[in-house]
């Protein structure tokens, strides 16, 4: 199987949201039905923003303005299923992996621990948790599930105006390029591909009709640099939990057939006197002044004053 990608082209795109729909109904994802749960903010966009129970949202531009008069700017909020994708990176429990075949970077909630590492890396503020008995991972799988049976993702197979197409990454960009071209003849200069080289190619390519601010997509994504430090502390934490592994180890070899002799303190006389035999073991001070290291070694089989028990 080679690489995969979802076109969107915001120029075809009608904002129907069948989509969106269309996500929650194969996911089973569910919509609040309490009243003003999702508020008005002024938009048609809605619901606001993504969330653990919305994977995909269509974004709502009515200001764009421009030589053309009213434009709207519809626009794509969902994981962009990065190349270089830090948050498979940051992951610390393989909750978030690629999928080698097709390049889409999906994810396994049962094994996510609730860092929320992953939320911290994305450039494009994609990832969100559930909020339940246990925190874990929410964001678009890629609907890897449909694409293994032949069959394209929840999102692409409702859109009617062909605004998502899906198919190898390859021709999916050779197609956004062609249609990018349609555009600028017919005036549309600041017509654009999206998703071509940024983050080391993304399995989202767009076309995006009156430029990238104006769909709500960022310019240069860039890695935080904490996935960096990380990658680099990786091999030094491993390394420092092996040594201690060793450390306890070495302590547990050299605890085996240590026996302390029972005492106890006279405050009266100041005498430290041994349980078993009665002997004056120390005259004065009842603190010991030996440290545990020391008392190790002394009492070491085969060592002098050590116990053979």
């Amino acid at each position: 199987m080679s690489e995969k990608a979802i076109l969107f082209d915001t120029s075809r795109c009608s904002a129907c949201r069948g989509c969106q729909v269309a996500c929650k109904c194969w996911n089973d994802l569910p919509s609040p039905i309490e009243k003003n749960a999702n508020p008005s903010t002024g938009s048609y966009q809605s619901p606001a923003d993504l969330g653990a129970d919305t994977r995909l949202v269509v974004t709502f531009n009515e200001e764009a303005g421009g030589s053309k008069g009213v434009m709207w700017a519809f626009g794509r909020r969902a994981c962009q299923h990065c190349t270089d994708a830090p948050c498979a990176a940051m992951c610390p429990a393989g909750a978030i992996f690629k999928h080698e075949e097709t390049g889409f970077v999906t994810m396994d909630d049962s094994k996510c621990v609730g860092c929320q590492y992953c939320s911290t890396a994305c450039p494009f503020d994609v990832p969100r948790y559930s909020a339940g008995l246990r925190t874990t991972i929410s964001k678009c799988t890629g609907c890897i599930d449909r694409i293994e049976q032949g069959r394209a993702p929840a999102c692409v197979s409702t859109c009617q105006p062909e605004g998502l197409l899906f198919g190898d990454r390859s021709e999916m960009i050779a197609r956004a390029h062609e249609r990018v071209a349609a555009l600028k003849q017919r005036g549309y200069e600041n017509a654009v591909v999206y998703g071509e080289s940024e983050m080391g190619g993304l399995h989202v390519i767009q076309v995006l009709k009156y430029g990238v601010a104006a769909h709500g997509q960022i310019e240069n994504p860039q890695v935080n640099p904490a996935v960096a430090l990380t990658q680099i502390m990786k091999p030094i934490t491993a390394v420092g939990a092996g040594v201690t592994v060793v450390g306890l180890a070495a302590m547990f070899a050299l605890g085996v057939g240590y026996k302390r002799d029972k005492v106890v303190y006279n405050a009266e006389t100041e005498d430290t006197i041994s349980y078993e035999s009665g002997e004056v073991v120390k005259h004065g001070d009842g603190q010991d002044e030996k440290t545990i290291k020391e008392h190790i070694f002394e009492n070491l089989p085969g060592k002098k004053g050590g116990h053979n028990e």
